[in-house]
């Protein structure tokens, strides 16, 4: 009788003892160097979808809230997100909205991930991604008065343990950051969750971002809107427009902070 074919294993096959894996834990991994994933934010024109496409972003949102000024309907989203070749993920952006208009705006964006940003329970979660079929991310609103009682961020990745990865956005009046950064070093030390840090992230200043709170989670991603978008006359931003130069300039400082 023939017998199966092995494997031979080598120990110079093996990852050196104390290597950390692609979650940062000992042994068992291949990637001595977690890769930080990077999603832009508040697309609204075909060029800076391709844009980010050229810069080698992971994740596009498109933001589905009315009163956001970077509103897009669910068919324009699905026209801008038509340019994403594969392994890029559309993301939408919801706010306390109907399950229904969920529903419906998910069916025009292909493999599309949602992105819940308001007061949604686990259960609203759950429901509007029918149990699971539909994978999403929670946002958690981080206080920026350091004087306000502390945000437990370990409760809430395990009250939204079903959700792929919980965002984290500074808290402001409305919904969305505001631009703003939250101080990063109050998170706490050990959260088992994949996180996204988000507020006010710029090129500038995501390496410092990326620095301090990757070691307090599983996995980090980053998301970024307002601080690669353009300037009007007195420097303000121009709320859905992006400047392609500075997308490349925030892909790049990711990826150095990587190195």
């Amino acid at each position: 009788m023939n017998k199966a074919p092995t494997l031979a294993t080598s120990s110079a096959a093996l990852p050196p003892e104390g290597a950390q894996s692609a979650l940062g834990r000992p042994g068992g991994g291949f990637s001595l160097r977690p890769r930080t994933r990077i999603k832009v934010c508040g697309l609204t024109r075909e060029e800076d979808v391709d844009a980010c496409i050229e810069a080698g972003v992971d994740a596009i949102g498109f933001v589905m809230y009315p009163k956001s000024p970077r509103y897009v309907t669910p068919r324009r989203a699905s026209e801008l997100a038509s340019r994403l070749p594969a392994f890029i993920t559309p993301v939408l952006l919801f706010v306390n909205e109907l399950p229904a208009t969920i529903a419906a705006a998910r069916a025009l964006v292909g493999g599309a991930m949602m992105q819940f940003h308001g007061d949604e329970s686990p259960q609203a979660c759950g429901y509007a991604t029918d149990s699971g079929l539909y994978t999403y991310i929670k946002a958690a609103r981080i206080p920026l008065d350091e004087s306000a009682p502390r945000f437990d961020l370990v409760q809430f990745a395990k009250d939204y343990s079903t959700a792929r990865a919980i965002l984290l956005d500074a808290h402001v009046d409305g919904f969305g950051g505001a631009g703003k950064v939250f101080n990063w070093s109050l998170l706490p030390p050990n959260v088992d969750a994949h996180l996204v840090l988000s507020g006010g992230l710029t090129p500038a200043n995501v390496g410092e971002g990326i620095a301090c709170v990757r070691p307090r989670c599983r996995t980090l991603a980053v998301d970024v809107s307002s601080g690669v978008e353009a300037l009007d006359a007195d420097g303000k931003p121009i709320k859905g427009i992006k400047d392609p130069a500075k997308i490349f300039q925030f892909v790049a400082a990711v990826r150095a902070a990587d190195a």
